[in-house]
């Protein structure tokens, strides 16, 4: 039998860790259960990654990455700001309505880490990076069309992953496509609002 190097098995446990976790959820992804999904000897696993860890901030990179380059081919060219954060939306939210367990396996590794002191690191890098991410599109955005912020960017994106996030959610749990719509174009008016300057700031009780 032919040998595999590690940077050839490497897409294979990855691809394999994300059918399995994806089916049957993050508490069945042991590397034991990931190198049977493949089927591989449990040290290979091992000897890929290094550690289970280090498997799931590669199933986290995976997902994100795919997700980011649908948004980033839906990034019109020619079209005003506003436009372009609708169009980008929209491209997200199909992810969410085509690709829901993607979403929901991001979900369950992000509470995973939450909780795992050795998987923290890993969930700050994945969200620094899909702010980072958001941030130049809006940068990129506002540049191409001329469009002045009147807050910085990674505000908005801020704004946006964290709006955006709530509502995916919402269709992961009670989809409800009727209501789903003005949800949506409510997130993609305020994000406007927020980078025009135009969002009414409401004075909040001491938190």
């Amino acid at each position: 039998m032919a040998h595999v190097t590690a940077a050839e098995r490497r897409p294979q446990l990855i691809k394999a860790a994300i059918a399995l976790m994806t089916r049957e959820g993050v508490a069945a992804g042991s590397t034991r259960a990931i190198a049977a999904e493949l089927g591989v000897a449990q040290a290979t696993v091992h000897y890929t990654f290094g550690t289970k860890e280090d498997l799931y901030r590669a199933v986290m990179e995976q997902l994100t990455d795919t997700l980011v380059r649908h948004v980033k081919e839906s990034a019109p060219v020619d079209a005003g700001f506003e436009e372009t954060v609708a169009a980008m939306t929209a491209a997200l939210w199909r992810t969410v309505r085509e690709r829901p367990a993607d979403h929901q396996l991001l979900t369950e590794l992000t509470l995973l880490a939450l909780r795992t002191p050795a998987l923290r690191e890993v969930l700050d890098s994945h969200y620094r990076e899909v702010v980072d991410v958001t941030t130049t599109l809006v940068s990129e955005a506002a540049e191409r069309t001329g469009h002045r912020l009147a807050v910085p960017a990674p505000t908005v994106a801020r704004f946006f992953l964290a709006a955006f996030d709530g509502l995916s959610l919402q269709h992961l749990t009670l989809p409800d496509e009727e209501a789903e719509l003005p949800g949506l174009q409510a997130l993609v008016s305020s994000v406007v609002a927020l980078a025009d300057g135009t969002l009414t700031p409401v004075p909040m009780p001491a938190l």
